[in-house]
């Protein structure tokens, strides 16, 4: 019998017993802003990943989908954790642990090469299936304007201009791919030198440039080589002007009001920073970066 573990509920911890009894905890990779709590677990002599959902929690679900459905060209070539249980309901995930340091942080995030293998990676995942939408310009157009009726600390000013300047865009058809969501160094390992990706939470249909966006507000912006790299793993640059411009923008604004809400201060200055950046930008000027 597992012992009981902090974080989980009581329905979590029995599926825990039933799929690793006398699991023990290794380490708490849990983030601490949002309710998720994300352990490394022992298990005999292997290792797992567990990760449990509080009741605001929406990610777990997706995570799941994105296992049953989209991993499998990352996880046939060991890029990502394979999943050992899963449960939507009870909102739980377990995972064979993938051996790797997290890419952010380290000197890894500053090489080329990194962001090479990236782009490579993230192409697989990509061209495995594309649907057409008619409507996903115009939800995300009804999410950003949502996201602006929230608390926030933009300025009336800017909110004034962002709310103007979302309303008067087009909703033109869009191509969809599957998408990991969160594609950046925070979620990528790397073991022996080869890159991996793990966090699954926001993987969704949309657009393929959406998985530029927090390279392009991060690491692309500080250094441009590291851009040039993954676009040459990757193949070819996905981002069409004015949608990548629009996309900037709801990224921007998403990043600013969700920081705030979570108190995360750091997080929110650079949402300001990308909506004051976006906001300068002429699409009909100057193409993507």
């Amino acid at each position: 019998m597992t012992e009981n573990i902090a974080g989980l509920s009581p329905g979590q911890q029995q599926l825990l017993n039933t799929w690793l009894p006398g699991a023990e905890v290794v380490t708490d990779h849990s983030w601490g802003l949002v309710g998720t709590t994300v352990l490394e677990l022992r298990h005999g002599t292997e290792h797992y990943i567990l990760k449990a959902g509080d009741g605001n929690d929406h990610h777990l679900a997706q995570e799941i989908r994105a296992h049953h459905r989209w991993l499998r060209p990352w996880t046939s070539i060991g890029r990502a954790p394979e999943l050992l249980g899963a449960d939507r309901r009870a909102k739980l995930v377990v995972t064979r642990y993938l051996p790797g340091r997290l890419v952010e942080g380290t000197e890894d995030e500053h090489r080329p090469q990194t962001y090479r293998q990236a782009g490579r990676l993230l192409a697989r995942l990509h061209g495995q299936e594309s649907i057409d939408d008619p409507a996903f310009e115009a939800r995300e157009q009804e999410k950003a304007l949502l996201w602006l009726d929230q608390p926030h600390r933009i300025a009336p000013g800017v909110l004034a201009r962002l709310r103007r300047t979302v309303q008067s865009w087009p909703t033109p058809p869009s191509r969809l791919v599957p998408t990991h969501g969160d594609w950046h160094p925070r979620n990528w390992l790397i073991h022996e030198g080869t890159v991996s990706a793990i966090d699954f939470g926001r993987a969704d249909l949309r657009p393929a440039f959406t998985d530029l966006a927090r390279l392009c507000a991060q690491q692309f912006r500080a250094n441009p080589p590291l851009e040039a790299a993954f676009l040459d793993g990757y193949g070819a640059d996905p981002r069409q002007q004015e949608a990548w411009h629009r996309n900037r923008i709801r990224e921007a604004i998403g990043t600013a009001v969700w920081a705030y809400r979570v108190g995360a201060d750091q997080f929110e200055q650079q949402g300001h920073r990308m909506i004051a950046e976006a906001l300068a930008d002429d699409p009909h000027r100057h193409g993507p970066r």
